[in-house]
């Protein structure tokens, strides 16, 4: 028989997954409203980490970075609010600020897509014009996941933008 934490964990991931099929819908109103709600039930670092996401892509960019910093204090081992925060500081054109944030991203213990801090590094590099720098770093994500079209694409229009 589950406890009531189990119940509330359970009741939360389900709200947090229903979130995120909103999300990928489009339909970024009723995902927040959503990952409001499991954060109501049990705050996760997941919930806090995608709603900061859903604030970034209607540019509520201090707000995606508000979520990430409450995603870290309920679990500073999930990689992913690190690079978010990075991200999101590259859009604001804070490249140097990013960059601390991004290697935390490297070294957490719970990161399932490492070859992203390693793409927003090579980008803050490269806005800071430390072309070398930038392309170690593409390279780096393309070590972690030759296929990374992301990283691909980056390197070649940097090393386009050098000949």
């Amino acid at each position: 028989m589950m406890n009531e934490q189990e119940i509330a964990h359970q009741q939360a991931m389900i709200l947090f997954d229903r979130a995120f099929r909103f999300q990928q819908r489009g339909d970024l109103a009723n995902a927040i409203l959503l990952y409001q709600r499991s954060l109501e039930v049990q705050p996760t670092a997941e919930a806090h980490t995608y709603l900061g996401w859903t604030y970034s892509m209607l540019g509520r960019l201090d707000e995606a970075i508000a979520e990430c910093q409450k995603a870290i204090a309920v679990d500073p081992t999930f990689g992913n609010p690190y690079n978010d925060i990075g991200a999101y500081l590259i859009e604001k054109g804070e490249y140097a600020e990013a960059i601390p944030w991004l290697q935390k991203a490297l070294i957490a213990p719970r990161y399932e897509a490492p070859q992203f801090p390693r793409l927003n590094l090579g980008r803050a590099y490269q806005k800071l014009g430390d072309y070398l720098e930038a392309l170690r770093w593409y390279n780096a994500a393309l070590e972690v996941d030759p296929l990374f079209l992301p990283a691909e694409w980056a390197k070649n229009l940097l090393l386009g933008r050098l000949n």
